[in-house]
């Protein structure tokens, strides 16, 4: 099976077709909900989008890591990463096929 990447420009495309809105307006739609998603998150919120999954931040320690190839220890720096977790109804679909 071969993967492919939807982008931006194939939501807004996506949108365009269903919604029946100009591809112009479909594109700000797309690109106001993804400013409205990236917003929320910067701000530390959660975001959870029924029947598909949550957005969360989640706050990583300081630890020591190695470099693979030279076995040298290297302080790794305090950060944030973005934890996504699909929701059941998500699972199911995707395990179902469709």
């Amino acid at each position: 099976m071969e993967s492919r990447t939807i982008t931006r420009a194939d939501l807004a495309e996506a949108v365009y077709e269903s919604v029946g809105l100009s591809r112009n307006e479909s594109s700000d739609l797309v690109e106001a909900v993804l400013d409205q998603v990236s917003e929320a998150l910067i701000e530390g919120d959660n975001v959870k989008i029924s029947s598909f999954g949550s957005f969360t931040i989640r706050e990583k320690g300081e630890r020591i890591g190695r470099n693979p190839k030279t076995g040298v220890e290297v302080p790794i720096s305090p950060r944030k990463v973005l934890v996504f977790r699909a929701s059941h109804v998500l699972k199911e679909r995707i395990n179902k096929g469709k």
